[in-house]
């Protein structure tokens, strides 16, 4: 319990979103969105207390751990606790930011886990050969159209990428053994499988460390007369800029307007296909 007469402030991050997946409308979560934030949060109070809470389907591996890092090392120059708590899915990357946290709390029905590496697209070489369409590359370097989707796919390609996703994997996974160290109970060939599971499954694998929600738990440490600040994050980008512009006439030529939309589109659609491995 709080020991101190001064009314506790603990300061509150709102991590959302897919990780990584920027687009000039609506960038996603990264360090370069989360630096300025982070500092302010562990800046902010004098309570020994920094709250996160996560709710993303994960994205970037590397942006995953740089946050992981960043969040790291404020709390040890700050001397501070950092509380997760998991709101509708903490996977994959999502779940890599949530192991930042010296504790991980989350509700029953929330979804977490997912340490894996996946890569997904489409091969459209009978389509284009239906089509009467003849794809012509021209390269320095023999890899370098690896894996075009318009090219007939190699093993040798395959096994790149796999090698590639096995480095990651090993460093995911060796995040989240260092983190949870001493607390992961299931064995490793569940655990790093990819899977993802139910708050409840979670806590029993030792992925969380509870069930519970942010203003419970806050309470418990603090007291009831705890306030939690949520630190706003301004994702900039050029959605938040139009919002900002008295006239967009001289601001915003035709061709960049089609531009932004189009990358609006792709990044909604690739989003949309994360949230949507989970069911949400």
């Amino acid at each position: 319990m709080w020991p101190f007469t001064r009314t506790p402030v603990v300061p509150v991050l709102r991590l959302t979103g897919a990780i990584g997946m920027v687009t000039p409308l609506r960038p996603g979560l990264s360090i370069a969105t989360l630096a300025e934030p982070l500092q302010k949060a562990f800046e902010m109070s004098k309570t020994p207390s920094v709250a996160l809470i996560v709710n993303s389907p994960g994205g970037s591996a590397v942006q995953s751990s740089l946050i992981l890092k960043r969040i790291r090392a404020l709390a040890s120059e700050f001397e501070k606790k950092v509380h997760v708590f998991c709101e509708d899915v903490a996977a994959s990357g999502g779940y890599y930011i949530a192991a930042a946290g010296d504790e991980i709390f989350a509700e029953p029905s929330s979804i977490l886990g997912s340490i894996g590496v996946i890569s997904s697209g489409f091969g459209f070489v009978e389509a284009i050969e239906k089509l009467g369409i003849e794809r012509r590359v021209y390269t320095a370097g023999r890899s370098k159209a690896i894996l075009d989707p318009f090219l007939p796919q190699k093993p040798e390609d395959v096994e790149r990428l796999a090698a590639l996703q096995r480095d990651a994997h090993d460093v995911f996974i060796g995040a989240i053994k260092e983190r949870r160290a001493g607390r992961l109970k299931g064995p490793d060939a569940e655990l790093f499988s990819g899977a993802f599971w139910s708050g409840k499954q979670a806590l029993e694998y030792g992925l969380i460390d509870g069930i519970s929600d942010i203003r419970t738990r806050m309470r418990e440490l603090y007291g009831g007369e705890v306030k939690l600040k949520v630190v706003p994050i301004e994702r900039g980008g050029l959605l938040a800029k139009l919002r900002r512009a008295p006239s967009l006439d001289s601001r915003l030529p035709a061709f960049g307007a089609g531009t932004a939309f189009s990358d609006e589109l792709l990044s909604t659609m690739e989003t949309r296909a994360l949230w949507a491995r989970y069911g949400l």
